[in-house]
């Protein structure tokens, strides 16, 4: 598949079922979330490597704040881990690192290892990978409308293109595609904005289970799909 046209320029992945994932092995929950982090790396890159460009995560959100101070305490562990070790890994592979949320409630630790591995990584041109973590779409769009306010201009100047250059890093593009696993079917506010025109698929398997093969289907429904974009 090498059709411009037939790859998307930005996938989102909505990581969906890693407790239910663990719940159906016996297993700790915590350990369904190190499956899926481990699967969300390497995935990662087998999109990068069929041609996308952008690949976004849903990794955390602001409503995630309430779960237990355990399950917390282990995904700001993981989430840590991706941005100080997983990141030389990604940086090998010519990969850009992005944070894509709010900075309210997240340790000093954490944003720093954030804006290290932003640092690091900004050279790379090969692909992207935005971590919506403390991430709501809502959230988002009222943190736009915020520095939009500050600008002063005028109402009747304000676009579409205005908000848009003031979302989180606004460099990332608008979803061409958005792959949900676990079998729900909802975007449950991720990147609300930039989803407007994004083709939806909704997997069954839980995410740690997601594969390549999964991918591949999923590029594949994606390549014939008429995308009208309202014509």
């Amino acid at each position: 598949m090498n059709d411009s046209k037939s790859i998307p320029r930005h996938i989102g992945f909505i990581l969906d079922g890693n407790r239910r994932w663990a719940h159906s092995r016996g297993l700790p929950k915590l350990e369904g979330h190190r499956q899926g982090y481990d699967n969300l790396k390497e995935i990662t890159k087998a999109t990068i490597n069929r041609g996308v460009k952008y690949v976004s995560a849903f990794i955390f959100s602001t409503e995630n704040w309430n779960r237990t101070h355990r399950e917390i305490k282990y995904l700001m562990e993981l989430a840590h881990r991706m941005l100080t070790r997983d990141v030389e890994e990604l940086n090998r592979e010519r990969i850009r690192v992005v944070w894509l949320g709010s900075r309210e409630r997240v340790s000093s630790k954490l944003i720093r290892a954030i804006e290290k591995a932003e640092d690091i990584t900004k050279g790379n041109t090969r692909g992207t990978l935005a971590l919506c973590f403390n991430y709501g779409g809502m959230d988002e769009i009222a943190h736009a409308t915020r520095r939009v306010a500050k600008l002063k201009i005028p109402p009747e100047e304000i676009t579409t293109e205005t908000i848009a250059s003031n979302l989180y890093s606004p460099e990332v593009p608008q979803l061409d595609m958005i792959i949900r696993t676990s079998g729900e079917q909802r975007l449950s506010g991720f990147m609300l904005y930039r989803a407007a025109y994004a083709e939806l698929t909704f997997v069954d398997k839980y995410w740690p289970d997601f594969s390549e093969n999964d991918l591949d289907e999923a590029l594949k429904d994606y390549k014939l799909r008429d995308r009208r974009f309202g014509r």
